[in-house]
Order: C-alpha cells, then sequence, then structure tokens
C-alpha cells in the first residue's frame, strides 16, 4: 500500500486501508455503545491489522515518517504500548527503531512498585505511547497517569486511528501531551464516498454523526459526556 500525502498531513488512503481490511464497522439501526457511554454509527477495530502483514508493514513506515517529521522521536529512550490494543503496533515501531519497549496496563496489577507497567523503565526515561486508536481519550490520561508516576518523561502519544469527534481538548492537558494519528473519521467518510466503498445510507449517518456528535448521541440512547 502507497500513502500520498496531501498539505493536511494525513490523508484517505490510510482510511481506505482500513475500510478494506474490516477494521471499519457501520450500524445504522442499532448504534455502537462505546465504553465512555457515547453512541456512534460507526466502529473502529484496529485490532485486526496483525492480520495483514503487508498492510501493516505500510502502516509502520507511515506511522515513523509521520513521527520523524513531527519531533516525536527526538530523543526518546524507549516506546511504551498501551494495553492491549497497541502492544503489537508498539512491538512493529520498538523493533523498527531499534529501541527498548515497555508496556502500560489499564489497572495495576501484581505486587510490584510499578504494578502498571511491565518491562525495564527507568526515572527520567523519554517515552513514546503508542495505541491503536484514540476515542473519549479516558484510557490515554490513565496511561499518561501510570507512566508519569514511575518517573517516565513523555510529550507525544501516537494512534494508528483518532476518532477525532468527542471533546477531549484539555483531557491530556495536565501532561502536556500531544496526540498524533494517520487517520480519522472524516478521512473514512471521504475515502468511502470517492470509493463507493460503503453504502449511502450508512455514509449519510455517518456524515450527519460528524456534524454534531454530541447531539447525534444524546438522540441515540447515549450520555452527553464531558471530560471530568
Amino acid at each position: 500500500m502507497s500513502i500520498s500525502r496531501t498539505e493536511l498531513g494525513l490523508t484517505t488512503t490510510v482510511a481506505r486501508a482500513l475500510i478494506e481490511a474490516g477494521c471499519v464497522q457501520f450500524r445504522v439501526d442499532e448504534p455502537f455503545r462505546l465504553p465512555s457511554g457515547w453512541t456512534s454509527p460507526v466502529y473502529m477495530d484496529c485490532r485486526r491489522l496483525i492480520s495483514f502483514p503487508k498492510l501493516r508493514h505500510a502502516l509502520v513506515g507511515e506511522s515513523l515518517q509521520l513521527l520523524r517529521e513531527r519531533g516525536c522521536l527526538e530523543g526518546i529512550d524507549a516506546i511504551v504500548g498501551a494495553e492491549s490494543s497497541g502492544i503489537a503496533m508498539a512491538a512493529w515501531i520498538a523493533d523498527a527503531l531499534q529501541l527498548p519497549m515497555q508496556y502500560v496496563r489499564k489497572k495495576a496489577k501484581g505486587l510490584g512498585l510499578s504494578t502498571q507497567i511491565e518491562g525495564v523503565i527507568e526515572t527520567g526515561d523519554r517515552v513514546l505511547l503508542i495505541d491503536d486508536l484514540m476515542a473519549a481519550g479516558e484510557s490515554k490520561r490513565e496511561f499518561c497517569r501510570a507512566l508519569h508516576e514511575v518517573g517516565a518523561k513523555m510529550k507525544d502519544i501516537f494512534v494508528v486511528f483518532d476518532y477525532g469527534v468527542f471533546p477531549t481538548a484539555g483531557m491530556l492537558d495536565r501532561w502536556g501531551v500531544s496526540v498524533h494519528s494517520l487517520a480519522n473519521w472524516h478521512d473514512v467518510l471521504v475515502a468511502a464516498r470517492s470509493d463507493g466503498l460503503v453504502d449511502e445510507r450508512s455514509l449519510n449517518e455517518l456524515e450527519a454523526f460528524l456534524k454534531d456528535p454530541v447531539a447525534w448521541s444524546h438522540a441515540h440512547g447515549g450520555i452527553v459526556w464531558t471530560p471530568r
């Protein structure tokens, strides 16, 4: 898979590849209910990428190019994968960069002092957190807290896909991190419409959702969620 770039950086080529790999799911009549309580007519399952070696290789290459362009790899000591869906992508990127890797759990487990972190991490290590996607952002907040507690320094998070619709502004400000991604739902809408990959009814519902995600979620039984 080759990925052409636009002036905005992220392109519909990645979104098209995700659609073709079956990562994008539509449900018009019975919306998806996400862990945050939001409802959505679409769902992204990036976990499928582990089964497509050519696609994952291409996405790793594009991820590294994006991260280099944005200065996210400068001075990095280690790559940290987010439990559980971010671990595979983190391993591929760490291997490509020949860097140490750890992973961070969603909840503490075991008897050690750093029970949310698996692997060797030292106070002051500069790390890049990798996950498969960014939705409401609550899990990212927990990962940032856990890494901060063991003395890791982090300024960037990378995800393959960012929902890009939830009110996550300010969610991660406490840790001063920025989130970078290869695609979002607006890219999916453009890619699906241009290539006729998805039926028109599903696309119309996605378009309505993107115009006002809060109102759409509320009208379809979801909570009107705001960051804590």
